[in-house]
C-alpha cells in the first residue's frame, strides 16, 4: 500500500461509507485530473462517471477557470462578507439573478398558455374536500362563462393566490447544497412569522428527500437510512407521495423495457394526493408555508425523474393554497438537466394519450418548450423547463463548476423585505458563514457562467445528452436492470433480481457497489446509491468515453450477476 494510502487509513474518517470495510483494501488514491479523466497515485487513469459527486460541470483543469482562480488569487484569497464586500460575490449576485431572469422569461411564456389542470375526484388520490380546493374555486368562479376547464388558458390555478410567478432579486451566499437548503428554511420560516400567515409553520417534502445533513436540511428529509438515527433532533415535517413511477403503487402496468415513465398506467394519483394534502393542511387551520423539492428529478432517493408535467401541476396546487415553492436545484442546477423533461418520459404523450388512462388531467396534452419556441438545452435550471419560478432557490455543487465549496440562495423582494427595519428592531437575518461569498469561490462560479453561455458549451450538453440516451439502450438486454431513467445528463440505472418481477436486491447484499467496483476494474469510476448506478458525466465528456462508460456497467453487471438474456 502506498505512502498516501497509508496516511488516508490512518487519519481520515470518509462521508457515507462503512468504514471496517474502507480499511479493508487499498483505496483509490486521485492525485489529478483533466477533462473527464482522473489518475491516481499508481499511474491508472478512470473516467469521471459521476462528475465528482455530481459537481463537476466542465471537466478537471479546465483552463478557463484554473486562470479565472489564479487572477483572484493575485488580488485575494478571503475576505469577510460581515461587513464587507468584495468585488466577485457582487458580479456573481448579478449574474445569478438575470440567469434566472433570462429562465423565468421563458417559464412565464410556457405557463402564460399551459392548460390548466381540473382537479382530480374520488379514489385514492382525490380530494378529501373539494370545496377546499383552490381548483375548484376557479372551476366555479367561472362556469357558465368560459370555455371547457381543459382547453381554457390560464397562468394560475387560483387567481386570487398571493403570488404567481415571483421575481427572485436577492442572492444569500452560503458553503453548500445543505447550507443553501438550511438558509431557505429559516427564511421561509421567519417570513412566515413575520407576514403572520402561521403561529406554527409547516413544510412539505417528498418521499425519499434528500436536501443535506444539517439539522434542518435532515429535518426536511425522508430517507430513514440516513435519518432515523437523529429523529430525535429534528422538527416534524410531512413527506408527500413521490412520483415514483417505477415503483408507483398506482402504476398498474406490466414492466417493460423502457421508462416507466412511458408505459405508465395511472390517473395521475401521485397529482391527487398534492391536493388531497394541502385541502386537508388548509381545513385543519394550519396551512402549509412552503413545498420543498428536487424539480425534475430526485438524486438521492435513487435518481427519480418526475413525468412531463408533474412539477407544473403541483406547483399550481401549492400557489393556490399560497404555499412558498423552495426549489432544491443543488444536484439539477446549471444546465444538468439538459432538456429535461421536454424530450424524456414524454413517449406516451407524443402518440396522444397512451397507457396514461383517461381523467381530467391524465388526458391533457403534455405541454413542451418547443412548443413556444424555446430552446430548452439553453435553460440553466430545472424548474423553468415547466414554466415554475419557485421564491426560494438553492444552488449549489455545479454553481463553482466543481472546483470550490460555494451555494446560494435566490429570493424575492418581500422575503427581503420582511427583515428590514431599524437596528434597534433586531430584524435582521442573523445567520452567516465564515467563508460566505468567498471570492476564489465566485472568481470559479464567474468563469463557469461565461462556459455555460458559449454555444460551443451549449452543442456539446446537446451531444452528450444524446449520446448517453442512445448508448445506455443497450443496458435493457441485462435481465438485472429493470428501469433506465434519463433527464438531461443525469441517468439512474436501477438494478433488480429479475426485471419481469422488480423484484429489489436487498441492500444488504451490497448489488449497486459491488457494480461499481467492477466498474473501477474497469477504469469507470461512480458511486451508486443503493441499487441505482449513477451516471452522470461532466458536460466536456465525448461520445466514445460515453460509450466507454456504459461498456463498463455493462461488463460489471455480468461480471456480478452473471451472463444470461433478459
Amino acid at each position: 500500500m502506498n505512502r498516501l494510502a497509508q496516511l488516508d487509513h490512518r487519519y481520515v474518517w470518509h462521508p457515507f461509507t462503512q468504514m471496517r470495510d474502507w480499511l479493508r483494501r487499498e483505496p483509490i488514491m486521485i492525485v489529478e485530473g483533466r477533462g473527464a479523466v482522473v489518475r491516481d497515485a499508481r499511474g491508472r487513469e478512470y473516467l469521471d462517471a459521476n462528475a465528482s459527486i455530481w459537481t463537476n460541470l466542465h471537466g478537471h483543469h479546465h483552463p478557463k477557470i484554473d486562470a479565472a482562480i489564479r487572477r483572484q488569487l493575485g488580488k485575494i484569497a478571503h475576505c469577510s462578507a460581515l461587513g464587507l464586500a468584495n468585488e466577485p460575490a457582487s458580479r456573481l449576485a448579478e449574474r445569478l439573478i438575470k440567469a434566472v431572469e433570462r429562465g423565468a422569461r421563458s417559464a412565464e411564456r410556457l405557463q402564460l398558455w399551459a392548460p390548466e389542470p381540473e382537479r382530480i375526484t374520488g379514489g385514492p388520490g382525490g380530494s378529501a374536500d373539494d370545496s377546499q380546493s383552490p381548483i375548484a374555486d376557479r372551476q366555479e368562479s367561472v362556469a357558465g362563462s368560459q370555455p371547457p376547464i381543459a382547453t381554457r388558458r390560464s397562468p394560475i390555478a387560483n387567481p386570487q393566490s398571493a403570488v404567481r410567478n415571483p421575481q427572485l432579486v436577492k442572492v444569500f451566499f452560503s458553503d453548500d447544497g445543505s447550507t443553501a437548503l438550511e438558509v431557505a428554511l429559516k427564511l421561509a420560516y421567519e417570513f412566515a412569522h413575520r407576514t403572520k400567515r402561521t403561529r406554527q409553520p409547516r413544510f412539505l417534502s417528498l418521499q425519499g428527500a434528500y436536501h443535506g445533513d444539517t439539522v434542518g436540511a435532515v429535518s426536511l428529509g425522508h430517507i430513514d437510512l440516513f435519518h432515523r438515527a437523529y429523529a430525535g433532533l429534528l422538527f416534524k415535517s410531512e413527506a408527500l407521495m413521490a412520483p415514483y413511477c417505477y415503483r408507483c403503487p398506482f402504476n398498474r402496468a406490466q414492466p417493460e423495457r423502457a421508462d416507466a415513465r412511458d408505459y405508465r398506467k395511472c390517473r395521475w394519483e401521485c397529482v391527487g394526493n398534492v391536493e388531497q394534502r394541502f385541502a386537508r393542511q388548509r381545513k385543519k387551520g394550519s396551512p402549509y408555508v412552503a413545498f420543498v423539492l428536487e424539480p425534475l428529478i430526485q438524486g438521492a432517493a435513487g435518481m427519480i425523474p418526475q413525468p412531463t408535467g408533474w412539477l407544473r401541476r403541483v406547483a399550481e396546487i401549492a400557489r393556490g393554497h399560497d404555499a412558498s415553492i423552495i426549489a432544491d436545484e443543488v444536484m439539477t442546477g446549471f444546465g444538468r438537466t439538459g432538456q429535461g423533461n421536454a424530450e424524456c418520459g414524454t413517449r406516451s404523450a407524443e402518440r396522444g394519450t397512451g397507457n396514461v388512462e383517461s381523467g381530467p388531467i391524465a388526458s391533457q396534452r403534455v405541454l413542451r418548450s418547443s412548443d413556444f419556441g424555446l430552446r430548452t438545452s439553453d435553460l440553466l435550471f430545472a424548474c423553468h423547463h415547466e414554466g415554475v419560478q419557485p421564491d426560494f432557490l438553492c444552488l449549489a455543487k455545479g454553481l463553482t463548476g466543481g472546483y470550490l465549496p460555494m451555494a446560494a440562495t435566490l429570493t424575492t423582494r418581500a422575503v427581503f423585505d420582511a427583515f428590514l427595519g431599524e437596528y434597534r428592531e433586531f430584524k435582521t437575518f442573523f445567520h452567516g458563514h465564515s467563508y460566505t461569498a468567498n471570492p476564489l469561490g465566485a472568481a470559479a462560479a464567474l468563469a463557469s457562467l461565461d462556459l455555460l453561455a458559449t454555444l460551443a458549451s451549449r452543442r456539446a450538453r446537446r451531444r452528450l445528452e444524446t449520446a448517453l440516451r442512445e448508448e445506455l439502450q443497450s443496458l435493457w438486454a441485462l435481465p438485472n436492470v429493470g428501469d433506465i431513467r434519463q433527464v438531461g445528463l443525469i441517468a439512474g440505472v436501477e438494478l433488480v433480481k429479475d426485471w419481469r418481477t422488480r423484484e429489489p436486491f436487498d441492500l444488504r447484499e451490497r448489488a449497486g457497489i459491488r457494480v461499481c467496483e467492477a466498474m473501477a476494474k474497469r477504469g469507470v469510476l461512480t458511486r451508486s446509491i443503493g441499487n441505482v448506478i449513477v451516471v452522470m458525466p461532466p458536460y466536456c465528456t465525448t461520445p466514445a468515453q460515453v460509450s466507454r462508460m456504459v461498456e463498463a456497467l455493462h461488463q460489471a453487471c455480468e461480471e456480478v450477476f452473471g451472463r444470461s438474456a433478459a
